[in-house]
């Protein structure tokens, strides 16, 4: 190739690239956010997190652990984030390729005829001529990305892959969190129908005890009526609680990818998470909590594809080139028929039907978007943070307070009883009383448990743990 064609052409290249100093295309900072306060009523200077901690660690019950697991490795929600970073990673490499000059080969037999029947000869006779031509050669083209639109729109698709990824472990953070508390709840209903069956077995003996009782006089037909629907009361919740328990294994199954079906597990009571309850500081969000990442990606991809469209107002510079062989005679192919050309063309646009503008100010304010969007990610994080702390220190204090009343109710309905049977001091009514609000605080008893586990698995996701 000429080297005087090739200074030619690439001498606008070179003054584009000269004036690509104006720089065009702005580079990206993390936005500013606010940070400060986010965990009410928590102030502290220690950075030290459970986000950190791996979930194993986290959960000391090998079954639960062998189902988080087991969700880990089947959860059809956690293989289509992974299937849509894969999806990324082509875009990605889509966008990288915009940057390389595309190359294609090209092979053509043409046949044409061209007649003289008609022309002014002076003996009259007109020619036919057949003509065969063989040709075949490389085509290339490329566009400088002399203002950097190839490169902000690889920026973009980089920034999309990294929201994916931090899709994928926000799924997984949701996962874990979500079978463990639905299995924390599958051991409380189970501690509640014990509870329930208990209690309905001591009312089967009271109602026999207050047949008893009428026949000795010491109490009316009301009061065996009323130990009767005392029974009652207690065994028309039994179904309803196994109801609760079949959908709650129903849907621990769903997050397994099983088929509906029972769940091994083992007792509420063997439940005890030790985890020092760590927050660290609320900026560790930014880097521990994988929503909070993703909205960042988000910003980042609207502020790349921002470059892109600012980038469309510029010119275009783009070389075309293509070379081979041509020959009307096949078996001469390879000798003297080699040709080859070179363009390098600018494209400045001057009207498109405000097409650059409206492209602009779409992305712009689609940048804003995402930044707002970023920001409420965060401030949803820092109230989830909040809720979570503040749901765990009143599941604690009730506790204490809930087994002295346990413990009270105990001895009111063993008085109460002992009175209706051997003095006239009380009746049914105070008996059928301490029962009822006995087994309510059983079972509220068992919830605030519940409340204190799941507070711990909230605080532990919020916090983005899960996914280390």
């Amino acid at each position: 190739m000429n080297k005087k064609v090739i200074r030619y052409t690439c001498l606008p290249a070179i003054l584009l690239f000269a004036l690509s100093s104006c720089l065009v295309n702005k580079k990206y900072r993390q936005p500013g956010v606010n940070t400060n306060n986010l965990y009410r009523d928590v102030t502290t200077n220690d950075s030290a997190t459970m986000a950190v901690m791996p979930w194993q660690t986290l959960f000391t019950d090998t079954t639960l652990k062998a189902l988080i697991q087991e969700g880990l490795n089947n959860n059809l929600d956690l293989k289509n984030a992974i299937q849509r970073i894969a999806e990324a990673q082509a875009t990605l490499l889509q966008s990288k390729g915009a940057l390389l000059p595309n190359v294609s080969a090209n092979a053509s037999v043409t046949r044409s005829k061209q007649s003289t029947a008609g022309l002014n000869f002076p003996t009259g006779i007109g020619f036919n001529t057949l003509t065969t031509t063989y040709q075949a050669g490389l085509t290339t083209s490329w566009e400088a990305d002399i203002w950097g639109k190839l490169t902000s729109a690889k920026r973009a698709a980089f920034a999309g892959y990294l929201q994916t990824d931090a899709a994928k472990r926000a799924v997984q953070t949701q996962l874990i969190a979500d079978i463990a508390n639905n299995y924390f709840l599958l051991l409380s209903l189970d501690q509640q129908l014990e509870i329930t069956k208990e209690t309905l077995a001591n009312r089967i003996k009271d109602v026999e005890t207050m047949k008893k009782l009428k026949e000795g006089a010491v109490v009316t037909g009301a009061a065996v009526v009323q130990s009767e629907a005392n029974r009652y009361a207690a065994e028309v919740s039994i179904p309803d609680l196994k109801r609760s328990i079949r959908e709650t294994e129903n849907a621990l199954d769903i997050l397994l990818a099983r088929a509906p079906g029972p769940v091994n597990r083992t007792n509420l009571s063997g439940q005890n998470i030790t985890a020092p309850l760590q927050t660290g500081v609320p900026s560790q969000l930014l880097a521990n909590r994988p929503d909070v990442q993703q909205g960042e990606y988000a910003f980042r991809l609207a502020f790349e594809n921002t470059n892109v469209a600012r980038g469309y107002f510029y010119p275009q510079f783009t070389i075309t080139a293509s070379g081979g062989f041509s020959s009307l005679q096949l078996k001469d192919f390879f000798d003297h028929s080699v040709f080859y050309n070179i363009v390098g063309g600018l494209t400045q646009p001057i009207f498109n039907q405000g097409i650059n503008k409206a492209r602009l100010r779409t992305a712009q304010a689609q940048q804003q978007e995402a930044l707002n969007s970023f920001q409420k990610t965060l401030l949803v994080a820092g109230q989830e943070v909040s809720d979570a702390l503040y749901a765990h220190q009143t599941a604690v204090e009730k506790q204490d307070a809930r087994a002295k009343q346990i413990a009270a109710l105990q001895k009111s309905v063993t008085y109460t009883q002992q009175l209706l049977r051997f003095s006239s001091a009380t009746n049914y009514t105070d008996v059928l009383t301490s029962e009822q609000n006995l087994l309510s605080a059983q079972l509220s008893g068992v919830n605030d448990k519940l409340q204190e586990l799941q507070a711990i698995v909230n605080l532990y996701r919020a916090l983005g743990g899960g996914w280390r």
